[in-house]
């Protein structure tokens, strides 16, 4: 049985991941961190991690990138796994998150969807035939129209993974709108799209000559993204202080 602390439990996404172990027979949240507490929550909710009297094996953060140097402080004082779900860190809180690392072992993903980290693996393995083949690649993300940042961490995340199995780096290019000549074979396109309440769409298209492969994933809600935080909280509990990435927890 896996103890979790729910940071963030208040929120859109510690609700999901509340009805989520709720119903995992091999999990359990023992204590919540919040300044708000849920109506129906199950457990005891503290306005503060450092208030927290429970023990556990593991803490879920989806909260805000503001109180990290609080959240690694205390979880370094208690030895305790870490599984960051937040986004929009700084370069300086990436830093300081793999310093952190050295102590205590940590599960930071750009997406936590167990479907999008196995279309990472696949595009990667794509790459290595197709670029050498001419292939040109494009990336396209859609994603609902409040969502402010473009384009998306998760493509970033896949253009990365794109160049980390090439032997030679491809330049990103986010609009073309200001350029008028042929298509270089050195670059890596990536476009957003933004509108209604599409929850998150990726496709990842190797456009060669005569023919289109496109390997894609849809999510068609936010849970698929708190079904991964709760597998990676049952890996990292346990682990050996370290970076670990969801590539580690779906093997």
């Amino acid at each position: 049985m896996t103890k979790i602390i729910m940071n963030g439990c208040s929120g859109h996404m510690g609700r999901v991941i509340s009805e989520l172990v709720e119903a995992d027979e091999n999990a359990v949240i023992v204590a919540g961190v919040d300044l708000v507490t849920p109506k129906d929550a199950t457990y005891p909710v503290y306005a503060a991690y450092a208030d927290v009297k429970e023990e556990a094996d593991v803490l879920i953060d989806f909260s805000t990138p503001k109180i990290l140097t609080n959240l690694l402080t205390e979880a370094k004082k208690r030895k305790m796994p870490l599984v960051l779900c937040t986004t929009g860190y700084t370069k300086e809180q990436i830093a300081e998150i793999a310093e952190a690392s050295k102590e205590i072992p940590i599960v930071r993903s750009a997406n936590m969807s167990l479907g999008v980290n196995v279309l990472i693996r696949l595009v990667q393995e794509a790459a290595k035939t197709l670029a050498a083949e001419g292939f040109d690649i494009e990336i396209v993300e859609k994603h609902h129209r409040l969502k402010k940042d473009a384009p998306s961490g998760t493509a970033l995340a896949i253009a990365d993974a794109i160049n980390e199995a090439l032997p030679k780096a491809k330049e990103y290019v986010f609009d073309r709108s200001q350029r008028s000549e042929q298509r270089p074979k050195d670059e890596i396109g990536i476009s957003a799209v933004r509108g209604g309440t599409i929850v998150g769409d990726h496709d990842v298209i190797f456009a060669g000559t005569d023919e289109v492969i496109t390997i894609s994933h849809t999510a068609y809600s936010k849970a698929i993204f708190g079904k991964g935080a709760v597998v990676a909280a049952k890996f990292l509990a346990g682990q050996k202080p370290g970076m670990y990435t969801m590539k580690d927890v779906i093997g």
